[in-house]
């Protein structure tokens, strides 16, 4: 964690919406005038499409059954945490690209499936924001998490949360059904290792959960709408969360624990403005203060945000 250069993760799976959150903190930054790095979590895949499609097929003859882009032998989680260090240490940092389709391709002049050239994050930058499948991950030789200053999990109940993924697979991407099922099924032993336990690391997790029959995702037509769901929010733990504030401001909204409050699920970006914002604010605050105090890059625990409001301190589900 660092009060100089902080750092942002938004944590999820293939299919929870981390990309939908995302932009909502390009609105935050943007109104704020907040300049931020963006690092996106598939650029951390250690395998291009081509490779990764040949890797699986050697894993497949060898039996293992669980190889996929959830776990550490298909990712860089070194290279995540090496530049996670580094930022906080110094502000820089190196990033690329994964070009998922045509249209992100095209500038680059490569097929899609590939990464672009590694190269210096953006100089004078206010904080890093990471959005991926693995902001949260321990294990392994690795600790990605404990270098993040606020740490978001998105997690929709997982029958929602294949529904967005097989109808997204499907539209964009062109997959078969059976395809992504597949995928689904070889993922599953990654899923429950290395993509749940970030959950109890985060600060702050945002869950959709429907309110209407998603028993048999792989048949459904639609994705429900925000308006058939509710937005479940769990805050790792209360003390400093101003709730009496969140629930005269999102109406239909009620606390259905001490850390928790849950809210209709269409007014999930006005919650998050309403609880990162000045979330975000307080620490470029620190920031300044440390720049000003001509701190060391690194900095201890009591200089994080973790201790500006202990709600944020990391802790179990409650």
């Amino acid at each position: 964690m660092s009060a100089m250069h902080p750092i942002i993760a938004v944590t999820g799976s293939s299919g929870a919406g981390t990309t939908s959150v995302m932009r909502t903190f390009e609105q935050i930054f943007r109104r704020e005038n907040i300049t931020a790095a963006f690092v996106e979590g598939d650029s951390f895949h250690r395998y291009d499409r081509v490779t990764m499609k040949q890797k699986m097929t050697e894993a497949l003859a060898s039996e293992d059954v669980h190889f996929s882009h959830f776990g550490p032998t298909a990712n860089l989680f070194e290279d995540l945490e090496g530049l996670f260090r580094s930022y906080g240490d110094t502000g820089q940092g190196r990033k690329r690209s994964y070009l998922h389709d045509e249209r992100e391709a095209l500038p680059y002049r490569q097929p899609p499936g590939t990464f672009t050239e590694w190269e210096p994050l953006p100089e004078d930058t206010d904080l890093l924001f990471y959005e991926g499948l693995h902001g949260a991950v321990v294990g392994d030789g690795v600790d990605i998490a404990r270098h993040v200053d606020l740490l978001i999990g998105v997690v929709p109940v997982i029958n929602l949360e294949w529904i967005q993924k097989l109808h997204r697979d499907r539209s964009t991407r062109g997959y078969s059904a059976e395809a992504i099922t597949d995928t689904i099924l070889r993922r599953m032993h990654d899923y429950v290792h290395y993509v749940c336990p970030q959950f109890s690391r985060t600060h702050i997790n945002f869950q959709r959960v429907p309110v209407v029959d998603t028993s048999n995702p792989f048949i459904a037509r639609f994705i429900p709408t925000p308006d058939e769901s509710f937005l479940v929010i769990r805050f790792a733990r209360p003390q400093g969360i101003d709730f009496p504030y969140l629930l005269s401001m999102l109406h239909g909204s009620f606390m259905s624990r001490a850390n928790t409050i849950v809210c209709p699920g269409g007014k999930m970006d006005l919650a998050m403005q309403l609880i990162f914002t000045p979330l975000i604010l307080r620490l470029l605050e620190r920031r300044k203060e440390a720049i000003a105090r001509k701190a060391p890059a690194r900095s201890v625990l009591p200089s994080t945000i973790a201790a500006a409001l202990p709600a944020l301190s990391t802790g179990g589900v409650g």
